[in-house]
């Protein structure tokens, strides 16, 4: 197990220097010249000039890579191009909202999609047809549009929860729940169809396989069978599905931040993509990749220690 994880681990981070790297000379070799859009349309070329000089975009790529880079891994975001202070202070403003929205979404998904699919595949029926609706009605409805008619209904008409604003954990633990609550429901429905079809499907397969066949004709209840056994082998494909819906999630939840005027880190590149904020866009999206690296790293640890074939492999 100590092999693997720390096969996973080097690959992992060779796999946030390969991105971080591709994405830095994307924006920096095809965007548009900061210094420029910082300089006002009215500036002369001299004034251009002396803003590339300044914030360091008159050197070669592989210089200003070096540069910030470094900074990086040191824990040192630098400052905003224009004027919004540090960017780890930016970051940390608005990064767990962003956060508290993705992570609550999966956590709701993943109680949800197992417990709605193990039942379906348990009991078929009713139920399992009603899996089939769920499915083809969560995958359809689109994100942003269920986030507004949440907001209209349960924020506007009823005022159980706030249209807009976001309260963190630290303020108060009840109106930080609140203040998600909405979002994260926008962001779930299509995941918990997802993830409740894939875990239908896994439970019924292996359901039939021969090992199960033979804890039946031993004996032992069915439900131990299904919890400690068949949930266990039919477990792998549904966590890859979940850690998926999560990279979706981290996209989906900019949408639903603009709905219910969240000024989460969606909004935060919107900006620095438009002025050409690179350091902001860059610790933005490199803190992303690592993020999006770490669940799947998660994944596989968990997935090797539900199945040991999955090591080998």
């Amino acid at each position: 197990m100590t092999k693997y994880l720390v096969q996973r681990v080097l690959s992992g981070a060779a796999l946030v220097f390969v991105l971080t790297s591709a994405i830095f000379f994307l924006v920096r070799g095809l965007g548009p010249n900061p210094a420029e859009y910082l300089a006002g349309d009215t500036a002369t070329a001299d004034q251009v000039s002396a803003i590339e000089e300044q914030i360091g975009v008159d050197r070669p790529l592989v210089a200003q890579y070096g540069d910030w880079f470094g900074h990086f891994i040191r824990g040192d975001l630098g400052s905003s191009w224009t004027g919004q202070g540090e960017v780890a202070q930016t970051i940390s403003a608005s990064f767990p909202i962003t956060l508290s929205i993705a992570v609550g979404a999966l956590a709701v998904a993943l109680v949800l999609g197992f417990g709605i699919g193990t039942l379906a595949a348990a009991r078929r029926g009713a139920l399992d047809r009603f899996l089939q609706v769920l499915v083809i009605v969560g995958l359809a409805l689109p994100g942003f549009w269920l986030a507004l008619m949440l907001a209209q209904f349960f924020a506007v008409d009823l005022g159980w929860f706030p249209a807009t604003g976001y309260t963190s954990f630290s303020e108060s633990p009840v109106e930080w729940l609140r203040s998600i609550t909405l979002p994260v429901i926008g962001l779930t429905v299509a995941t918990v169809a997802a993830i409740s079809q894939q875990v239908r499907n896994s439970v019924i397969e292996v359901s039939g396989q021969d090992f199960v066949r033979t804890l039946r004709a031993r004996g032992l209840p069915t439900r131990s069978i299904l919890l400690k056994h068949v949930l266990r082998n039919a477990a792998g494909a549904p966590l890859t599905v979940a850690a998926l819906h999560f990279v979706t999630a981290l996209s989906g939840a900019v949408a639903v931040e603009r709905a219910f005027g969240l000024h989460g880190i969606g909004n935060k590149v919107q900006i620095a993509s438009i002025s050409g904020d690179a350091p902001t866009l860059m610790s933005i999206v490199a803190l992303t990749v690592i993020l999006v690296v770490l669940v799947n790293l998660a994944t596989d640890v968990l997935l090797a220690w539900l199945n040991p074939k999955v090591r080998i492999s």
